[in-house]
């Protein structure tokens, strides 16, 4: 269920990302509108791991599952076994919405509020953004079939657009094997 919420936020913030940009794409039959969950349950699929790997880059995001009214996490990057990066993430309703707020490599916090939800095929796209002008202003996470997630970090950098996708798959938090599901 956490895996189909988080994959929905991620299609919903790479529509709004192609709407901004003006290139506007025709939506397809099996896609429907977004719309922006108002409770956690819908991102109750996310808890557990997940690992992928581009480019010579492991990367790793483990989330606990939802407690009270707020779900944790934690990513890591690591290049060569060295770690290159690392954020503590939160899942968390304010009074305007549910937000993804992260700390990366221990600096301030950005937080980027629910934009959307939607279906693609069978995949759920779940759309964050953030009004700042510093990259990113979009996390989108799409829960893909057979275990997979991709999380997608976009926006401008210096007046140009840039996205970044981490294709990961579920794993077991302890062992690192591919869980299907």
């Amino acid at each position: 269920m956490q895996l189909k919420f988080f994959c929905v936020i991620c299609a919903g913030v790479l529509l709004s990302l192609a709407s901004r940009n003006g290139a506007m794409a025709q939506a397809s039959p099996s896609t429907s509108a977004a719309s922006a969950p108002t409770s956690l349950e819908a991102l109750s699929w996310l808890a557990g791991c997940w690992e992928g790997k581009v480019n010579q880059r492991d990367f790793r995001e483990e989330w606990l599952p939802l407690r009270g009214d707020i779900m944790v996490g934690v990513s890591q990057t690591a290049v060569s076994g060295k770690t290159q990066d690392f954020e503590y993430l939160r899942l968390e309703p304010r009074g305007d919405g549910i937000y993804y707020v992260a700390m990366p490599s221990g600096r301030n916090e950005d937080a980027f509020r629910l934009s959307g939800m939607k279906l693609d095929g069978n995949d759920e796209i779940f759309t964050f953004e953030s009004p700042r002008d510093e990259f990113p202003q979009r996390i989108i996470y799409r829960r893909g079939t057979e275990g997979w997630l991709y999380a997608h970090v976009e926006g401008k950098l210096n007046g140009a657009p840039k996205q970044v996708i981490y294709p990961m798959r579920r794993v077991d938090c302890r062992s690192g094997e591919l869980i299907l599901k």
